[in-house]
């Protein structure tokens, strides 16, 4: 009666590595991934290669956040617009940096327009 009983538990599983579509972690890095390397376009990332990109970004990464061409996102950060106020203008979604430096010191009244309308939803009542 004593008799041990055999232990029938499963053993608990390791955790899986998660893996990000490319198309995430360009979105998470904020470069547009048309214009990442070819490699990084069609290999998933687990979250310890996004970390160890964020880090230590290589040469490739560092170009492209500097230079562009940016995704829409980023390119309506810098302009100091909403994603809404690029499509209002009509304007590309995708820039360099030197785009968007220029249309900064242009200054061009729908840019004006739209900064405005940015600072109108933001600021308290």
């Amino acid at each position: 009666m004593d008799e041990q009983r055999e232990d029938r538990r499963q053993q608990p599983k390791p955790p899986k590595t998660q893996l990000l579509k490319p198309e995430t972690a360009a979105k998470k890095l904020s470069i547009y991934l048309p214009a990442a390397p070819e490699e990084f376009r069609r290999t998933p990332l687990s979250r310890e290669q996004l970390a160890a990109l964020t880090e230590n970004p290589p040469e490739w990464l560092v170009s492209l956040r500097r230079d562009g061409p940016h995704p829409r996102s980023e390119v309506a950060r810098r302009l100091g617009i909403s994603n809404s106020g690029l499509a209002r203008a009509g304007q590309p979604d995708v820039m360099t940096t030197a785009q968007i430096k220029q249309l900064l010191v242009e200054m061009p009244d729908w840019l004006v327009a739209e900064r405005a309308r940015l600072a109108a939803t933001r600021s308290p009542s």
